[in-house]
């Protein structure tokens, strides 16, 4: 089972075993990691799942939807690694990744 790190706005990390097939919000919200709430659930509907993907991991969670762009416009302090972390499918190739939880979501 694939290992993501999960970094709190104050660097608390949260290195959990995430089963291939879930998205990486679902890994969060299962584990109660705090700053991702997902409210809408996984529908790419609101931006409450935003997370910073680690430079190396960029090119291997795959491109961001136009839907996924469109939401990211709601989402406070976007940088080019910014992602929903619903829209990212979590593989046996995406163990190690490490994603960080921006401020505004605490």
């Amino acid at each position: 089972m694939p290992k993501i790190t999960y970094i709190e706005h104050n660097g608390s990390e949260h290195v959990i075993d995430v089963k291939s097939g879930l998205s990486v919000m679902e890994g969060a919200v299962k584990n109660n990691i705090p700053g991702i709430d997902a409210d809408c659930g996984g529908a790419c509907a609101c931006a409450t799942c935003h997370v910073y993907v680690d430079a190396a991991w960029a090119d291997k969670t795959g491109a961001k939807s136009a839907m996924e762009e469109s939401m990211l416009d709601f989402a406070e302090n976007v940088e080019p690694t910014s992602r929903l972390s619903c829209q990212i499918k979590v593989t046996d190739q995406l163990d190690g990744l490490v994603v960080r939880m921006p401020e505004s979501q605490h």
